[in-house]
């Protein structure tokens, strides 16, 4: 088990039973560096865009919103996320369903919480390679700390530039339209001529080339060490 590595893990889990949640809490909060809790699917997707997990733990069937839904929801935003399902249901449909939207692993309740803990063991070399990305211009983001250098000098950026390059790079080298850049950043409406502004300022602060503008299609940034 590599103690060390769990350490630097944020885990969400997203389950409307308040007792089983807790104590799967419990079980496992000593081996990361923070677990937390959703009571569903619609709290879940809102500490997943606060809290940032490096890793979902979630039911299927929750009130308001599903465990699956959720998970397609959050795969748009971050593709490469780990969702581990948690369910009472064994049925293939459910199953199927769960491995079609991406699941990274699938538990029948009851579970062994060390079942769990072993399986994100193994997966967490992957995720530690995700902590610190290489962009252009030997830019580096830190996904934890949600910090951008450049020759280990820290740049100041605001909130939302570093949630803007943190989107960009969990889609890394995928296209992201400018309507849904828009979407994911305000909370408001938002004009193309905004968001263009939003980006030259960054590119002030950083490199004409550390975000790419593809013309009529969106932005992309590409890592280079992924």
């Amino acid at each position: 088990m590599n103690y060390e590595l769990l350490k630097t893990l944020k885990i969400l889990i997203v389950e409307d039973e308040k007792r089983l949640a807790q104590l799967l809490k419990e079980a496992i909060a000593d081996y990361f560096f923070s677990v937390v809790i959703a009571k569903d699917g619609k709290e879940g997707l809102k500490k997943f865009k606060s809290f940032k997990p490096d890793i979902i733990i979630t039911d299927i069937m929750m009130p308001l919103c599903d465990g699956l839904d959720m998970t397609i929801k959050i795969k748009e935003s971050d593709n490469f996320i780990p969702i581990i399902v948690l369910s009472a249901h064994s049925d293939k449909e459910k199953l199927l369903k769960a491995i079609d939207v991406g699941i990274s692993k699938y538990f029948i309740k009851p579970f062994d919480p060390d079942d769990v803990i072993e399986h994100i063991n193994k997966i967490a070399p992957s995720l530690n390679k995700q902590k610190q990305v290489l962009l252009k211009e030997d830019f580096i983001f830190d996904n934890n700390s949600m910090s951008l250098y450049k020759d280990n000098i820290l740049i100041t950026l605001t909130k939302r530039e570093k949630e803007f390059l943190y989107l960009l790079i969990k889609n890394r080298n995928t296209i992201l339209s400018n309507q849904y850049i828009k979407e994911m950043l305000w909370n408001e409406e938002v004009n193309d001529e905004r968001l263009r502004t939003f980006i030259k300022r960054l590119r002030l602060k950083t490199s004409k080339s550390i975000v790419e503008n593809i013309s009529a299609q969106g932005y992309l940034i590409s890592v280079l060490n992924s």
